[in-house]
Order: C-alpha cells, then sequence, then structure tokens
C-alpha cells in the first residue's frame, strides 16, 4: 500500500491496513539504508513502576528539591 503525505505532511492509514483508534500513540524511526519511515505502537498501558526500575539513575543520586518558591528577579 503506498502512502502520500498532503499538503500539511500528514499521512492518512486505512483503517483495514492497521487496528489503531485515534489517540493511539507511535514512535517513528527513518532507517537511512532502507530509505524507509518505520512506526512502532507506544504501548498506553505502561506499569509506571518498570518505567521508573528502567531508569539509569537512582532516585537517592537526584538533587534535592527546593521548599520555597521561585524567587522572582526584578527586571
Amino acid at each position: 500500500m503506498i502512502l502520500t503525505l498532503d499538503a500539511k505532511r500528514r499521512l492518512s492509514v486505512p483503517a483495514s491496513l492497521v487496528p489503531a483508534k485515534p489517540g493511539d500513540a507511535f514512535k517513528a524511526e527513518f532507517d537511512p539504508e532502507e530509505d524507509a519511515i518505520i512506526f512502532r505502537r507506544i504501548s498506553r498501558q505502561s506499569n509506571w513502576l518498570d518505567v521508573l526500575k528502567s531508569c539509569p539513575v537512582s532516585m537517592d543520586d537526584l538533587p534535592p528539591r527546593r521548599r520555597e518558591p521561585k524567587k522572582r528577579l526584578k527586571l
């Protein structure tokens, strides 16, 4: 199936091609060797604990938050 960009640089994917709903999120990558755009669906029901565990920085290494509100600079 061939898709064509419209004037606003949007692609319209037919419903018969993939079962998708409005609001679904996709990750787009460009493969220069194949000269192709690859779309991968991003899971909506991700577990926040799994995302936190996959973070490369430990929560203990983060700088402490300031408790006082940000000071306004006089210009």
